[in-house]
């Protein structure tokens, strides 16, 4: 399904979720599709139940999964989520710091939104 990097600064839980809210949010996981159990994903990545748990149970409070008792644990559909007001902050604040860095090389505040917008349309591109 997906690989963890071992020496990333994030936490193997934090790497978790992050794929799997790529994997939703760019369609590659649609709505409604059947994800791993707890015990099989633990076996293919070769990481702790509790923290594969630990990871479902931050995506079903965000939204992002839900689970039938019995019968698995589902991609739920991407209109019902909703924004993390902390993380939507915690990224403007990424690309305020990214926007002046650029400024800070010398690059006049129009350059510098020409390179926003490249990498904006780059990434849509991506999906």
């Amino acid at each position: 399904m997906f690989e963890l990097d071992l020496r990333s600064h994030k936490s193997i839980y934090e790497q978790i979720t992050d794929k799997f809210k790529e994997l939703i949010m760019t369609g590659e996981l649609e709505c409604g599709a059947k994800i791993p159990s707890v015990r099989d994903l633990s076996k293919t990545l070769g990481v702790n139940p509790n923290t594969i748990q630990k990871a479902y149970r931050e995506l079903e409070r965000q939204g992002y999964i839900y689970t039938a008792t019995g019968v698995g644990t589902f991609v739920a559909d991407k209109r019902d989520i909703k924004p993390d007001h902390e993380a939507v902050e915690k990224a403007k604040e990424t690309i305020r710091g990214g926007f002046k860095e650029l400024l800070y090389l010398g690059l006049s505040a129009e350059e510098a939104m020409k390179i926003a917008q490249e990498v904006i349309r780059e990434k849509g591109e991506d999906k």
